[in-house]
């Protein structure tokens, strides 16, 4: 029997024997970056090769998500390793795609060549005589909650329920039979990040689409006629702004909001005018309680015009709690690559991820790893160092399932056994389920 120390060695082995492979696959996916719920080029490739390394796998989940299956043939828990296929919308990015303007602007593809690494390392038979339990590779779509106007039109087809990956697999019982996942991010600025680390929590968040509804007239001969639905708006986002200061700095709540549609024509009074925004916060409390205080002022600016307002929230993204159990060990192994000076402990970010819903009901890890330059969703974002961004996170990958299911996995069922979930499943999808409402306003209607 190996032990531990052997295994680890042994799929770091394997994982550095096929580094060219690996960083290949994180290259073909940073040119060819695709938005959520449309990466169907992406999931090919995840696809082909799962079926290259002789892996029964799925596809078409959630429109897009893949996943495959390795079973050791010992019963024991149920792992999820876990990999994001999209990109987000970054005009001006060097490599975006020059139709659609996505780009892979905060490293989801050095996540999937990751997971494709750490697959192919954890199906060697070798390996798995070694483990117990079950590992599932789940390529994931749509974390980036973006172009919510073209996932609500998929929502009201019934192609969905819910506008993230994430939450979208939970429903249809993709994790009902995982017991315990992980997934690993890219970050910039290892001077402060470390090269490898881990977060106390992040920010969840609900998702507001809004629009105002006045009356249009001739914007020069008679605006007294009309009903200005932009200055409508712009009051609702200056109420937005006068609340900031009733926010506590320990709730980290964060309010963002956008004009997605702000007129016309110019020489016509605006009357139907479009925002989206965030509303963010460290708790799901924290995150209701600003929600309707958020509603509260896109009234008020209504009410002041006496123009209509539409709001439409839409369930986000549950707010992250990292499981300290499994952060121990992932830092443990990042530790003895990079030392101590090379590992941080973060506290909370304000930041959202749909793994938070994960996190909710399941032990769950979403740590970081170094390996790019520039700032999360900008144009200078890009991978500096291929060996840190797309090799070692699938080492680090791998090296967490066999601590986990190895020694007939005893430290997954611990954790397992010590977990207290936020939420059961159904609690999970009635929360979220009761988020999505509408709701339209007039005077004195």
């Amino acid at each position: 029997m190996n032990t531990i120390a052997d295994l680890k060695q042994r799929v770091a082995d394997a994982i550095d024997d096929r580094q060219d492979e690996i960083i290949a696959i994180g290259e073909t996916i940073m040119g060819r970056p695709e938005l959520g719920f449309k990466e169907f080029e992406t999931a090919a490739l995840v696809a082909q090769t799962f079926a290259e390394l002789e892996l029964d796998h799925r596809t078409g989940l959630a429109i897009t998500g893949v996943s495959a299956r390795i079973e050791t043939g010992r019963p024991g828990p149920t792992l999820a390793l876990i990999g994001e296929l999209d990109a987000l919308t970054v005009p001006g990015h060097p490599r975006e795609d020059p139709t659609t303007h996505a780009a892979h602007a905060c490293g989801h593809n050095a996540q999937i060549a990751g997971l494709m690494g750490a697959a192919a390392a954890l199906s060697d038979p070798r390996v798995q005589r070694e483990l117990s339990g079950t590992i599932v590779l789940m390529a994931v779509p749509a974390e980036e909650y973006v172009e919510v106007e073209y996932r609500y039109g998929l929502q009201l087809a019934g192609e969905l329920e819910f506008l993230g990956g994430k939450p979208e697999l939970i429903a249809r019982g993709e994790f009902d039979e995982v017991d315990l996942a992980m997934m690993i991010h890219t970050h910039a600025q290892p001077d402060a990040n470390g090269m490898a680390a881990v977060t106390a929590s992040n920010n969840g968040c609900v998702v507001k689409q809004i629009r105002y509804v006045g009356v249009a007239s001739h914007a020069g001969a008679a605006p007294e006629r009309g009903v200005n639905a932009l200055y409508a708006a712009q009051l609702g986002m200056a109420g937005i702004n006068a609340l900031r200061e009733t926010f506590r700095d320990e709730d980290a709540v964060r309010v963002h909001p956008i004009i997605t549609h702000g007129g016309d024509l110019v020489n016509v009074i605006p009357a139907d005018v479009r925002l989206e925004t965030y509303v963010r916060g460290k708790t799901t409390d924290v995150i209701d309680a600003a929600s309707a205080t958020v509603d509260r002022a896109l009234r008020a600016g209504a009410m002041a015009l006496d123009a209509e307002v539409e709001i439409r929230s839409l369930p986000g993204y549950l707010p992250l709690v990292n499981n300290s159990a499994m952060a121990e060990l992932f830092l443990a192994n990042q530790r003895g690559v990079h030392g101590e000076d090379g590992i941080k402990r973060l506290g909370h970010r304000t930041g959202s991820t749909d793994m938070g819903d994960v996190s909710h009901i399941m032990p769950a890890l979403h740590p970081s790893m170094a390996g790019a330059t520039g700032t999360n969703h900008a144009t200078d974002w890009d991978i500096v160092d291929s060996q840190m961004a797309y090799v070692e996170p699938a080492k680090a990958l791998a090296w967490m399932a066999v601590d986990l299911l190895g020694n007939d996995a005893r430290t997954a069922r611990r954790i397992v056994d010590d977990f207290e979930p936020l939420m059961t499943r159904d609690e999970y999808l009635a929360y979220q389920r009761g988020v999505m409402r509408e709701e339209r306003w007039a005077h004195g209607g």
